[in-house]
């Protein structure tokens, strides 16, 4: 095979991206977006040079790069952070103008975005004026300091985004008591100890994403949702994941539904000896959650009673920013590599999340670790969220191509899991959808379009903030809001136009829901699991301390 020649090579790489050169073809529309940013650049150079200080480009509400007053007092600050943000308008408007299909348009705007981001004049020691004065003040020891936390987190290959010896899981975070009462490969089953006398007969089991540690649901005791839920009369069971290591490199998606989520209903319906059992799902253990209970409805198997949902996408058509990062070719590749056998790497997944929201999770650390020299404060969402797992090729490259690529779970019968034609419209019971206003992960249109593959009673309830904050928002905290409606129209935005916004949290609703479900009132169990169920260690279990090294 010819090779390419070498300025070929480096022609490539200087070339303007496709979506450009498309725009080069219409020179009215590129015309005038250039002749605009002329304009403005001069406007911004006449004002510098005659001190007028006239402010040309403002800072977006909720960007925080720029929140030093130094970025304003200093002419040569101000005139660095204006120039940047009208030539961040320019690319942006760019990218808008051009004439591309949605799915190209979406990655175009995507990969900008994390070229703008990196390019901030707020990520150099030359442009930041934050790093300069630091420097000075402390005779060159916050340069030290950075220095020594850039070392640091090379060794740990990523970015600390808090102060990790804070938190220890069984010590101060995944806390509520309990017992691993159950345990396979893939999962340890939790059982959380009864604090009230009398409990409902039906138990409530936990199906965390199996991308993350279960303890998301299970923080401090002050924002757990699994002892929320026992304090007021729910046995709470809690599926733990395995985190994924090379002798289980093997294990599919029908693992995860047969081991994980099928096994774990199961148990704490035959040691409650409940008639069913209620089940929630947070994420991808939603999606999981919709999969199972798809294959308890062919095979006939009435063992649930009802459903919630978390922050989940049964339909991928529209699955967000994640999307950008998967197509046919880049899958074909990844299927390669590990789809009969291998390990998704958490630490990469990890990076693919952080990227989505880059100046929130990784700019401003490499700002404040870095350049000025500081540690990251503790924060407990951000200790789990770099508590990454692993999971293993051939569940993640199924995962992948039928659900991100060629939406086939929301079709009726067009996949086969654990032996059964998945079917969702055959699902029918009590469910409950709750999804997050600013979720960048699971877009909560997407979220709404639960209700309308499921039958039965259904309550979709929308909630303030993004894909974790929104979700873990205890009562006692009395933050953001929350909107509900009874109609369920087939349209997102009608549900919206007419919902109600109640200020709070949305748990009180959520489990006054789920207490109709519980079937009646029994004695609260004073021992864990069951004679063939008998306690193995108590909880967390030791499947969630694994971590990644």
């Amino acid at each position: 095979m010819q090779q390419a020649a070498p300025q070929d090579a480096l022609l490539a790489a200087v070339a303007p991206p496709a979506w450009l050169g498309e725009l080069q073809r219409n020179a009215a529309k590129l015309g005038a977006i250039q002749t605009r940013y002329l304009e403005q650049q001069t406007k911004l150079w006449a004002a510098m040079l005659s001190g007028n200080r006239e402010s040309v480009a403002s800072t977006p509400q909720g960007d925080r790069r720029f929140s030093s007053m130094q970025w304003r007092e200093n002419p040569y600050f101000d005139y660095l952070r204006q120039s940047y943000l009208l030539a961040a308008r320019f690319v942006e408007e760019l990218v808008e103008a051009s004439e591309m299909e949605d799915a190209a348009k979406a990655r175009a705007r995507f990969q900008v975005k994390q070229w703008l981001d990196a390019m901030s004049p707020a990520n150099f020691a030359a442009t930041n004026p934050e790093f300069l004065r630091q420097a000075i003040e402390s005779g060159g020891d916050s340069v030290a300091r950075g220095l020594a936390n850039l070392l640091g987190d090379l060794r740990k290959g990523r970015i600390s985004q808090t102060d990790e010896s804070a938190f220890e899981v069984g010590r101060n975070l995944a806390v509520t008591p309990g017992a691993v009462v159950y345990e396979n490969e893939l999962i340890q089953l939790i059982q959380y100890a009864a604090t009230t006398p009398q409990v409902a007969a039906r138990p409530l089991v936990m199906i965390p994403p199996c991308i993350n540690k279960f303890y998301i649901l299970d923080l401090q005791p002050e924002s757990s949702l699994a002892a929320y839920a026992v304090a007021n009369g729910q046995t709470v069971f809690m599926l733990s994941w395995r985190n994924i290591g090379p002798e289980l490199g093997m294990l599919t998606w029908d693992d995860y539904l047969a081991k994980g989520v099928l096994a774990a209903l199961r148990v704490a319906r035959e040691i409650t000896r409940a008639d069913k059992v209620n089940a929630l799902g947070f994420c991808v253990g939603g999606t999981l959650l919709g999969a199972a209970l798809a294959v308890l409805a062919a095979r006939g198997e009435d063992q649930v009673a009802c459903a919630t949902f978390l922050t989940t996408m049964l339909d991928f058509s529209e699955p967000g920013p994640l999307g950008v990062y998967i197509d046919a070719a880049s899958l074909e590749a990844r299927e390669a590599a590990i789809s009969r056998g291998g390990v998704m790497s958490g630490r990469e997944l990890d990076h693919v999340f952080s990227s989505l929201r880059a100046n929130d999770l990784v700019w401003p650390y490499v700002v404040n670790n870095y350049l000025l020299g500081q540690r990251p404060p503790a924060f407990d969402l951000l200790h789990w969220n770099a508590d990454s797992t692993n999971l293993p090729g051939p569940m993640f490259c199924y995962y992948l191509r039928n659900t991100y690529l060629e939406n086939r779970l929301r079709e009726p019968r067009a996949l086969t899991n654990c032996g059964e034609a998945v079917d969702l419209s055959r699902i029918s019971m009590p469910v409950f959808v709750f999804s997050s206003r600013e979720d960048h992960i699971v877009p909560w249109r997407s979220a709404y379009r639960t209700v309308h593959l499921v039958r039965g009673e259904r309550v979709f309830v929308l909630g303030a903030s993004g894909h974790i904050a929104g979700v873990v928002n205890p009562p006692a905290k009395k933050r953001r809001s929350y909107w509900s409606a009874d109609a369920l129209p087939e349209d997102a935005d009608a549900w919206l136009a007419q919902a109600r916004e109640e200020r709070g949290s949305w748990w009180p609703l959520w489990m006054a829901w789920l207490s109709r479900q519980g079937g009646a009132q029994r004695p609260a169990p004073k021992a864990y699991g069951a004679v063939e169920y008998r306690a193995i260690e108590p909880a967390p279990g030791r499947y969630v301390k694994e971590r990644i090294h």
